[in-house]
């Protein structure tokens, strides 16, 4: 069983008219597909699920409650509103906990506070990172620990924690860098002195001018 739970019904409502209904009335439509199982469609309550989130993130392993049935899901895609604070739908991936699963998990940067200083800053690179593990070890974030990395030196992946668990395999390149402590005042006044353009003094004349006459 899964820590997190949320329950849902099925839909009958479809089309986009039917859908817009739906969210209107506080729900969030979407489907619940998976490996031997007909996609069936279904709904969700917005404000319990905006809860789930803000709780436990969009890659945790949860239970499903639906039609007196528990569900292992995770969920694979969320559709936003590009301008409204609003969920337009969502996909639940039904998962057998005895397979294995690729998905994306969020990086947590931690330190941040404690490198930035002046005019150095933390440049983070990634945000997310490929897995591929069983259900039961699917970790809700992944930490990057930033309090003791060197300036233009990089935090790899192969740095993390998750990089070490032999539960979980890593489907990116381990050395690609998470985050690097960088200084930006020598190149900014350098991009500015370059960007100077050359003024020429009314009333002096130039070389080409005076070759001329």
């Amino acid at each position: 069983m899964a820590e997190v739970k949320m329950a849902a019904e099925l839909r009958n409502e479809m089309g986009k008219n039917r859908s817009r209904q739906l969210r209107n009335k506080g729900y969030i439509p979407g489907i619940l597909y998976g490996k031997g199982m007909e996609t069936q469609p279904v709904k969700v309550d917005e404000a319990e699920f905006r809860k789930v989130l803000r709780k436990h993130g969009s890659s945790s392993l949860m239970d499903l409650e639906l039609d007196d049935k528990v569900i292992p899901v995770i969920i694979k895609e969320i559709q936003e509103h590009p301008i409204k604070n609003q969920y337009l739908h969502v996909d639940f991936q039904k998962l057998r906990m005895d397979e294995t699963v690729k998905l994306t998990i969020p990086i947590a940067i931690v330190g941040r506070e404690n490198v930035e200083k002046g005019d150095i800053i933390l440049v983070q690179q990634i945000d997310e990172i490929n897995i591929e593990c069983l259900p039961g070890n699917i970790p809700q974030s992944v930490e990057a620990d930033v309090s003791n990395i060197d300036l233009n030196t990089p935090l790899l992946i192969e740095d993390l924690d998750i990089a070490k668990d032999e539960n979980i395999t890593i489907l990116d390149d381990v050395k690609d860098p998470i985050a690097v402590l960088t200084e930006v005042a020598e190149e900014v006044e350098e991009d500015l002195e370059e960007e100077m353009p050359e003024v020429e003094v009314i009333g002096e004349e130039s070389e080409e001018d005076a070759d001329e006459e």
